[in-house]
């Protein structure tokens, strides 16, 4: 059985559906119509914008984006699909949307589930377009380029904001913590958790820049980013953000270490990476140990309901956990909204209410049930096995790209990290970077992944 869905039989499913059958129907129309020429230019032309966008402009003008791009996905797959390229990813981020359908339609507040769902649909279209557009590797480095330019801009004003000093617009830290006066930039995102959920992929990605872009100008503007991404998503003070910042390093040197695992000599291959790892543990230990205000912040972590914002969080999970148990197979339904109105009827604390469930695992849990999370694990599953398949034919050919594809891998694994205590995933600015994360994955063919040859269209993205 594969289970990791490594091969599928699309052109036997197109032959019989009549859905299928409707891939490439407009294949004429693209051929002779001006517009259909430049639809890959356009719908990269939607991608950038949104990540340019996110972090500058209300969700509502995100979200007419995003729909613009879903609906430019949707001509371009009637124009030009023929060629193949729907995977496992693709599959099982349809049947996730499948559940959360279902999930709504079963809601003990449809109405309110429907709003989650529209946003969920949003962010899957920009999942589906990404993709599309990223199958070629100018587009995805573009791409990420328009991003990591984003970042440092976004970068910049949280560093002016750490010097010059910048006015908390909510009390994001314990008052009577030795704390409560420390600077926590925002930058242009409003809330410093949040600028560190938005900031955290910029770090292995510039870091992969480094390796990727050619020149030595290019490549010193990949490490001004990296110095001053990093800086940035330190000087949040995002907990969460600090924990998937240090993930996401393990896992991009261990990615590394793959990398150069055939190159090494022996010696190399046996303390090489061990070391490198530990001088990167030690280093991160002795900054926290020797800046007050990152050994408070970081002792913080372990002090349980000792701190304020542990405390709260603490008591939602314990509510979060009796909805679960209320509704265990699908869920209240997708989306902010519908978790507030079910959350007072199991709060803890009458005093405090909660926007999400401060975990993307029990958001999940509570969203769509043990039913959609089973999906969403197993789609965790099978873009590592795509991973690590596309990384070792990269390896063997010397392809830089796969520095872009062990950035993505290390993010998804520090964004995750950082949603065992967060839920800033359903944020504009941070979803639709996951669903970026997650389409450069998918962009990446395994040669032994398709049941039908690719064509030259589909080399051209």
């Amino acid at each position: 059985m594969d289970v990791l869905l490594r091969r599928l039989d699309v052109e036997g499913w197109r032959s019989h559906s009549g859905v299928g059958r409707l891939l490439g129907l407009l294949q004429g129309w693209q051929e002779k119509s001006w517009l259909g020429r430049w639809l890959p230019h356009f719908a990269a032309l939607l991608v950038g914008l949104v990540l340019v966008m996110a972090p500058l402009m209300p969700s509502g003008m995100i979200g007419m984006l995003l729909a613009a791009g879903g609906g430019f996905w949707l001509l371009w797959t009637l124009a030009g699909e023929r060629e193949g390229r729907w995977s496992g990813v693709h599959l099982l981020v349809l049947l996730y949307w499948g559940i959360a359908l279902l999930a709504t339609v079963l809601s003990p507040v449809p109405r309110a589930a429907m709003v989650g769902l529209s946003k969920l649909t949003l962010y899957l279209l920009f999942f589906a377009l990404a993709e599309r557009v990223m199958r070629n590797e100018r587009w995805r480095s573009r791409l990420v380029t328009v991003y990591l330019l984003t970042a440092l801009m976004v970068s910049v004003e949280g560093v002016r904001q750490w010097i010059f000093g910048a006015e908390p617009l909510a009390t994001w830290t314990d008052p009577e913590s030795a704390l409560a006066n420390v600077t926590r930039v925002y930058s242009f995102l409003g809330n410093p958790n949040l600028l560190a959920g938005y900031l955290l992929p910029s770090v292995p990605l510039s870091a992969a820049a480094i390796a990727v872009w050619r020149g030595w100008l290019p490549k010193l503007l990949a490490v001004v980013m990296l110095g001053m991404n990093t800086a940035s998503l330190i000087l949040t003070f995002s907990r969460g953000g600090w924990l998937g910042l240090v993930a996401a390093t393990i896992a991009g040197m261990g990615l590394l270490g793959v990398w150069f695992w055939p190159r090494l000599p022996l010696q190399w291959r046996r303390w090489g990476v061990p070391t490198v790892g530990a001088l990167a543990i030690a280093l991160c230990i002795g900054a926290i140990v020797s800046v007050p205000p990152l050994r408070e912040r970081a002792a913080s972590i372990f002090v349980a309901r000792g701190d304020s914002s542990n405390n709260f969080r603490i008591n939602v999970w314990t509510a979060v956990q009796q909805m679960i148990w209320a509704r265990p197979w699908l869920g209240i339904g997708p989306g902010n909204v519908a978790f507030n109105q079910i959350y007072p009827l199991y709060q803890v604390n009458v005093r405090f209410t909660a926007l999400s469930a401060y975990s993307i695992f029990l958001e999940i849990l509570v969203e769509v049930g043990v039913i959609g999370f089973s999906v969403f694990l197993w789609l965790l599953a099978v873009l590592g096995d795509r991973g690590w398949r596309c990384l070792q034919e990269l390896r063997a050919m010397g392809d830089p790209q796969g520095f872009w594809l062990m950035g993505a891998v290390a993010t998804m694994v520090g964004m995750l990290t950082h949603g065992l205590v967060d839920t800033i995933w359903f944020r504009p600015e941070v979803a639709t970077l996951w669903w970026l994360m997650v389409a450069i994955v998918a962009s990446f063919a395994p040669a032994v992944t398709w049941t039908e040859p690719a064509t030259d269209t589909d080399s051209q993205g």
